[in-house]
């Protein structure tokens, strides 16, 4: 009787997620955003591919055609070319991408007084281009730069117009200029961190857009509010390292979602 039990159980739960469709998830997100006061949101690259950035992991991303060892730190002070055969395609593409509908509602929510903060884990400056100002930049950012030899700070401008003559960024010095994003092997900023934490420890909601949170230790972060009882709603396709704790899991592309949700809370 109690494995019977069990199983209609397991079957209504079934049943249940089975008909809860786009519209019905997007619907329940706007309930849950409605009754928050302060939410932590955490961005991956799955919130500018539509901007026609590439992510990571897909079969269509960055390490379908480079090796992680690109961002490899040790790698880089041996040889720049390795990073910079990668910098020489991607810089162009953040020049010229644009927030795209994601960008714009978290910019929206942000200006409502819903966003505590955004961590995101992008480089690629999105979130400032729509206007957001609650932002921790997890992993560094492309905004800048820094020599490796006198240590002299450039910004993305003068980066970007070595890079797209196929030149690596030098210094004044002569020196190479590196990217200020996080490497492998190097630590996450202090400051961004910290901020990250406090607004996490008072939230209310989380919602994760974009993000496998397999990186550690910025994708386990969303867990300091998660365990707290705050709702986690994840919108990304496939699976992450906390779909356990997802209250909402929409599969779906990100930009309708964020399209739905602005139509629902009246942000257009």
């Amino acid at each position: 009787m109690e494995a019977k039990l069990v199983f209609e159980i397991v079957c209504l739960l079934l049943y249940n997620i089975k008909i809860m469709n786009t519209e019905q998830q997007i619907t329940s997100l706007s309930e849950f955003i409605q009754n928050a006061h302060s939410i932590f949101v955490m961005t991956g690259a799955g919130i500018s591919t539509e901007s026609g950035i590439p992510d990571f992991r897909s079969n269509t991303g960055i390490y379908s055609q480079y090796p992680e060892i690109v961002f490899d730190i040790d790698v880089f002070y041996k040889d720049p070319n390795v990073l910079y055969s990668l910098m020489f395609k991607l810089f162009p593409l953040i020049r010229n991408a644009k927030p795209n509908t994601a960008h714009i509602c978290l910019r929206k929510l942000e200006d409502a007084g819903k966003i505590a903060i955004i961590a995101t884990q992008n480089i690629d400056m999105l979130h400032e281009k729509a206007g957001s100002r609650r932002i921790a930049n997890l992993h560094g950012s492309l905004a800048t730069g820094t020599c490796i030899k006198c240590g002299e700070k450039y910004d993305f401008s003068y980066m970007a117009n070595f890079v797209e003559r196929k030149e690596i960024p030098r210094c004044k010095c002569g020196g190479v200029i590196r990217p200020d994003f996080v490497f492998f092997k190097e630590p996450l900023p202090m400051d961004a961190i910290q901020r990250t934490e406090n607004a996490a420890k008072k939230a209310d909601l989380v919602i994760v857009l974009g993000s496998t949170l397999l990186i550690y230790p910025a994708g386990q972060l969303p867990l300091l509010a998660v365990t707290r009882g705050a709702p986690l709603a994840i919108i990304t396709k496939g699976p992450t390292s906390l779909d356990n704790y997802a209250n909402l899991k929409i599969e779906a592309d990100i930009g309708e979602v964020c399209n739905g949700l602005m139509q629902r809370l009246n942000l257009e």
